[in-house]
């Protein structure tokens, strides 16, 4: 993992391969976020920023979501905020809209992948089965958000889907913690990991920043990588 100092410059571009690529020098470890109060969302992306964690996904799981990523894009330059939980082509135009740099779904649509095989930015459809996988292959896509990891299937099913699919990339998330990620990140078809134990609720809800910059330096630790 390059340092904050040499790493790239993150990519414009919807580029399908190139493009996310290069997104993704940026760290192995995406923090999945939820963010129920907007005064939250600035002083959590610089904790994370602080720990080593650059790419943020913020979820749009609730009412404070857009406005939450509104300003950390607005307020943290060195976070590379991208929109999670994108479940249709609307959605996806939010993204866009915000100034997201990358953007991901749980699962996929013919008209989200349609979308998304069009629109500006890298995209990471969600899959759970070969079948779902085929499909976004179809649309161009070679990486993607295996989701829910463990309930999935875990890396047994990850190792299983190398076989027939050997070109393509994985960004397991949930169900994945501190004590498996470096497990999962050996996986030669996996790219990075998403988890929301990265931003505990807790300490989010307490204003504890440093524990979650710590957390996410310890992350790092436990992979092999630092900031």
């Amino acid at each position: 993992m390059s340092s904050i100092a040499s790493a790239p410059v993150a990519p414009n571009s919807s580029d399908m391969g190139t493009g996310l690529e290069q997104l993704l020098q940026f760290g192995k470890l995406v923090p999945v976020i939820t963010i129920e109060r907007v005064e939250d969302a600035v002083p959590l992306a610089r904790a994370l920023v602080a720990g080593g964690l650059r790419l943020l996904e913020i979820t749009l799981r609730t009412m404070a979501a857009v406005d939450a990523a509104r300003k950390i894009i607005a307020e943290v330059p060195d976070a590379i905020v991208g929109i999670g939980t994108v479940l249709t082509p609307e959605d996806l135009q939010c993204a866009i809209d915000l100034g997201a740099k990358f953007a991901l779904s749980p699962g996929a649509t013919p008209s989200l992948l349609e979308a998304a095989a069009a629109g500006p930015i890298p995209f990471i459809p969600g899959v759970a089965t070969s079948s779902e996988l085929m499909q976004g292959i179809g649309y161009g896509f070679n990486t993607f958000k295996f989701f829910p990891a463990v309930p999935s299937g875990g890396i047994p099913a990850l190792k299983a889907l190398s076989g027939p699919f050997p070109r393509i990339k994985f960004c397991p998330t949930g169900g994945i913690g501190a004590d498996n990620a470096a497990e999962w990140l050996a996986l030669p078809n996996v790219v990075a990991l998403g988890g929301s134990w990265l931003t505990s609720a807790n300490d989010v809800r307490s204003g504890n920043w440093a524990a979650i910059t710590a957390r996410a330096q310890h992350a790092l630790t436990r992979i092999g990588t630092s900031a």
